[in-house]
């Protein structure tokens, strides 16, 4: 028996009457889920604004404790080129520079002069040079290796292109400095190199420190140039870390880091100081030669900054009379300071990578004595 017209509408209305429920619910279920997404993104969005807010308070705080611990005054040293001509093969003058990196890094120098001796009159260490040799260009090789252990480990493809000088330098032993950073170390400061990338004008220019991200700094600055960078944001989820440009010698001046040295080839010994790069100069000057006074027995004046000088095979005698701008014969009379600083030595001669490292172990004592006085004062 069919149905009758009247059970036939009521079930089309039971029917009606249950999907506009269903429709009810699914579109409840719906606006409750938006809701949650909605919350879940606002934490989201708080916990990313606390972190912000944490990591610059972080950062503040780490600058108002380094403030005490900067270091206002700087320690240079000079040598000969020379020097690398007391090596009997490549591998053993690579080593020998490599030696005077490494006094150099642990006894925090800030620079490095490297004056001719031999009327080679190098200035710079720009093309190609005959310096791998027992006899050749020692001061421009020198000074290349030297600037290539403090670069960075990650710019080093960047600036310094396969080069003779440099062929056993992957033998030497790391510096280790603190600028000298693995890609996860998280600093207030790294070193990096300008990308050329393009960016808006007025945006800036990304810059690789050797991070998993590039920073954006905050000036528009030429592809290819080195630069130090206050790191100021961290954030995993960003595109690009972000930093500001800072001047080398912050990381030394604000956190008392001891950010590499630099290099500077002179023509002659009284081009190491008349070319000096501090706009007052050298302030102290110290002569090291057997026949200087005790160090032992001598305390260092106040100084800004320090300039202690080495000899080569034939000691400064030799240096000053090579130099055609001197007209003395007593290379004493160039200092204010002349000191022997390993008296009662027991071998004939002391090499000059030996002498860095006593003369500066020796001088380090004296520098903390003289800074604690400065400080009671």
């Amino acid at each position: 028996m069919s149905e009758g017209p009247a059970k036939k509408k009521q079930k089309l209305l039971t029917k009606a009457v249950e999907e506009k429920v269903d429709w009810r619910r699914i579109k409840a279920e719906k606006k409750e889920q938006k809701k949650k997404w909605k919350e879940a993104k606002l934490i989201r969005q708080l916990e990313k604004v606390n972190k912000a807010k944490e990591e610059e308070e972080r950062q503040q705080q780490c600058q108002e404790e380094q403030r005490g611990k900067g270091r206002l005054y700087t320690v240079s040293i000079a040598l000969p080129g020379s020097v690398m001509d007391n090596a009997q093969s490549p591998e053993l003058r690579t080593y020998l520079a490599g030696q005077i990196a490494r006094a150099c890094t642990v006894f925090c120098v800030d620079e490095v002069v490297i004056f001719d001796e031999q009327g080679e009159d190098t200035g710079t260490v720009e093309g190609e040079f005959k310096g791998v040799g027992k006899k050749g260009k020692a001061c421009v090789q020198l000074a290349r290796i030297l600037q290539y252990l403090e670069c960075p480990q990650y710019l080093r493809k960047v600036f310094f292109p396969k080069h003779p000088d440099l062929q056993f330098a992957g033998l030497l032993n790391p510096l280790d400095s603190p600028h000298h950073m693995r890609i996860d170390d998280e600093a207030e400061f790294r070193e990096g190199v300008v990308m050329d990338r393009p960016c808006k004008a007025g945006k800036g220019s990304l810059v690789n420190c050797g991070m998993r991200k590039e920073v954006k700094i905050d000036k528009q600055l030429q592809p290819g140039l080195r630069v130090t960078v206050r790191m100021m944001n961290q954030n995993a989820e960003s595109k690009a870390y972000k930093g500001v440009v800072v001047a080398p010698h912050i990381p030394r001046t604000e956190g008392g880091l001891h950010w590499g040295y630099s290099v500077r080839l002179a023509s002659c010994l009284s081009a190491v100081m008349t070319e000096c790069p501090f706009k007052e100069g050298y302030d102290l000057t110290i002569g090291t030669s057997e026949k200087g006074s005790d160090a032992d027995f001598t305390s260092l004046p106040q100084f800004r900054h320090m300039l202690v000088v080495f000899g080569g095979l034939q000691g400064l005698e030799a240096s000053v009379d090579a130099d055609p701008n001197l007209e003395v014969t007593d290379p004493s009379v160039l200092f204010d300071m002349y000191l022997n600083t390993c008296p009662g030595q027991g071998s004939r001669t002391i090499r000059t990578e030996e002498a860095i490292l006593i003369s500066l172990s020796l001088l380090r004592q004296k520098i903390a004595t003289r800074l604690s006085d400065q400080a009671k004062q």
